[in-house]
C-alpha cells in the first residue's frame, strides 16, 4: 500500500507538473493570439490608410486632367485667335496696299490741277506720307 501511495503521490505531481506547463503554455498561447489581435489591427488600420491615400491620389490625378484640359482648350482659343489675327493683319495688309494705290491713282489723276499759286499737289502730305504714295 506504501508503495502505491507513493506512487499514486509521484503521479499526482507529475500531473500536477503537466497541468502547469499546460497552463503556461496557454497564457503564452494567449498572449501571442493577443498580440497577433494586435497585429493584424494595426494591418487593417494600415490598408485604410493605403486606400484614403489611393482615393486622394485619385481625385488630384482627376483634378490635373480636368486642368489640363482646360489649358488644351485654352491653347486651341489661342490658336483660333492667332490664326484669326493673322488673317486681319492680311486684309489690313492688303486694304493698306489697295488704299496706297487708289491714292497714287488719285494724285495721278488731279496732277493736272495746281494748288496754292502753282505748288505741287500733294505738297500739304508731310514729307514721310509724300514719299509713301509716290509724291515729292
Amino acid at each position: 500500500v506504501r508503495s502505491l501511495a507513493g506512487r499514486s503521490a509521484e503521479a499526482a505531481r507529475e500531473i500536477k507538473a503537466l497541468i502547469g506547463a499546460s497552463v503556461e503554455k496557454v497564457e503564452n498561447g494567449t498572449g501571442l493570439v493577443d498580440a497577433a489581435g494586435r497585429s493584424m489591427q494595426d494591418i487593417v488600420v494600415q490598408v485604410k490608410r493605403v486606400n484614403d491615400l489611393i482615393a486622394e491620389i485619385t481625385a488630384a490625378s482627376q483634378e490635373q486632367s480636368v486642368g489640363i484640359s482646360s489649358v488644351g482648350q485654352a491653347v486651341a482659343q489661342l490658336d483660333d485667335m492667332t490664326q484669326q489675327n493673322a488673317a486681319m493683319v492680311e486684309q489690313s495688309s492688303a486694304a493698306a496696299s489697295s488704299m496706297s494705290d487708289q491714292a497714287l491713282r488719285l494724285l495721278d489723276a488731279i496732277k493736272v490741277f495746281s494748288a496754292n499759286g502753282g505748288a505741287e499737289v500733294g505738297a500739304g502730305f508731310p514729307a514721310q506720307n509724300r514719299a509713301s504714295i509716290g509724291v515729292r
